[in-house]
């Protein structure tokens, strides 16, 4: 039970520190010349509102950090508190991880970061499903 909180705690620190440190990235450059994130402005302009939301990475990085980085520092409080819904939070961010980028998927060509985070969600949701599991049979 140990070995699993542990890790679920690993990959909400890893997401979402990986998910603020891209928001800390898109508010410093919102151009994202600094970074080389230039090219990720052009395949966005398919999305709805592209002269709204689209013009600069501002936008992004707050959905970035609401909903990857946000989920997981609250997953990572339950966690640490030992709370009856922390399992659930963690994996649930893992599934959100994986629908965040199945949809860059649509968006964006093929790039091995985006295929590697999608393991990496893959990865923190089967753990959460064991730990969940896991948690139950000892309330039973």
């Amino acid at each position: 039970m140990k070995k699993l909180r542990a890790i679920q705690i690993f990959w909400s620190i890893f997401i979402g520190a990986g998910a603020l440190w891209g928001t800390t990235m898109m508010f410093i450059d919102p151009s994202g010349k600094m970074f080389f994130m230039e090219e990720l402005l052009p395949p966005m302009q398919v999305l709805p509102f592209p002269h709204i939301f689209f013009q600069n990475l501002i936008f992004p990085g707050i959905c970035l950090l609401i909903v990857n980085g946000l989920s997981n520092c609250i997953a990572l409080i339950l966690l640490f508190k030992k709370r009856k819904f922390g399992s659930y939070a963690g994996t649930i961010c893992g599934i959100i991880l994986m629908l965040w980028i199945i949809l860059q998927f649509f968006i964006f060509p093929f790039n091995w970061i985006s295929t590697i985070y999608f393991v990496f969600g893959l990865l923190q949701t089967t753990n959460g499903f064991f730990f969940i599991k896991k948690e139950k049979s000892l309330r039973t």
